[in-house]
């Protein structure tokens, strides 16, 4: 089952995605939620409640997690931080079994036992605006993009503390890792151009030339190619991480946000929050295969078994 956060509406939509069709839609108190995580037994989604701003703008600090039971489709639990936090990006680590959710306006991730649903500590990330964040595959590191200080914070996640900080550019938005660990990937948004992060050195590796500013990105499962939404453009790029250069665009109908590829390594996901809709595109044609309809202002993507 696909997952989307549906940021105007206020919903979690619940997608089959062989058959390209909405099964259902819970309502997720408060105000506007961004992101989504389930957990590996695909029973359970978490929500952050962001708030109504942008990021760095005045408007509601939220300062819960919705806790959805996927099978009952309804809100089960909610996580309060106690305070206004701005949760964002959530991300369920695997290796250490916990949840970690940036927390922009304390600066920090924040550590959950999903278990018990407390706040069982925070790893700092010396910045503000820490509005995505990536993991490698064994959990030891994070990497946050810091939206208005234009960075990249690198973190050790088990001794719970920064490593360094790399500038980027004014302003950056989301955060990806490529397969093997060896690149990160974030998005200049005053330059179409993407800066590529080598993990051994922690510096930028190169910048990659975009047709469009671009936003979110995911690696396809064998590590060849790099997808990256370009809102503007209404476009998805599709770069060779052999060459380093975009080899593919594909139009589709809406602008695409955040992207997600298939469990089979088949499909890529984008979703398009003005059209209210998600993208499936092909990955053997490099072309737009359905369009699946989603709620108003979809944006995070993850996948519940």
């Amino acid at each position: 089952m696909l997952l989307v956060a549906n940021q105007d509406d206020r919903t979690l939509s619940l997608i089959d995605p062989a058959a390209a069709t909405q099964i259902a839609t819970v309502p997720v108190e408060g105000v506007t939620g961004h992101e989504v995580a389930a957990s590996p037994d695909g029973k359970t989604a978490y929500v952050p409640i962001y708030g109504d701003s942008g990021v760095g703008k005045p408007g509601t600090d939220g300062r819960e997690i919705a806790v959805i039971d996927i099978a009952s489709q309804k809100l089960i639990h909610k996580i309060d931080f106690d305070h206004g936090v701005r949760p964002h990006c959530i991300l369920y680590d695997q290796n250490s079994g916990m949840l970690y959710v940036t927390t922009e306006l304390d600066k920090s991730i924040s550590i959950i036992d999903p278990h018990t649903l407390k706040i069982v500590g925070s790893v700092p990330t010396g910045q503000e605006q820490s509005h995505m964040l990536a993991l490698s595959r064994d959990g030891s590191r994070g990497y946050t993009a810091n939206v208005g200080p234009g960075t990249v914070s690198v973190l050790d996640m088990k001794a719970r503390k920064t490593v360094t900080i790399i500038p980027i550019s004014s302003q950056t938005q989301r955060i990806s890792i490529s397969r093997d660990d060896s690149m990160v990937f974030t998005a200049d948004q005053t330059k179409p151009q993407l800066a590529v992060i080598d993990t051994a050195t922690n510096k930028i590796k190169l910048w990659v030339p975009l047709p469009a500013v671009g936003y979110g990105t995911a690696s396809t499962l064998d590590g060849r190619w790099l997808l990256v939404t370009l809102p503007k453009t209404k476009q998805i790029g599709v770069v060779d991480l052999k060459t380093m250069k975009m080899e593919h665009t594909i139009d589709i109908p809406g602008a695409p946000m955040e992207i997600l590829m298939s469990p089979d390594g088949r499909a890529a996901y984008a979703s398009c929050g003005a059209s209210h809709q998600v993208v499936e595109i092909d990955l053997k044609q490099w072309k737009l295969q359905r369009l699946i309809d989603a709620g108003n202002g979809a944006d995070g993507l993850a996948w519940a078994k």
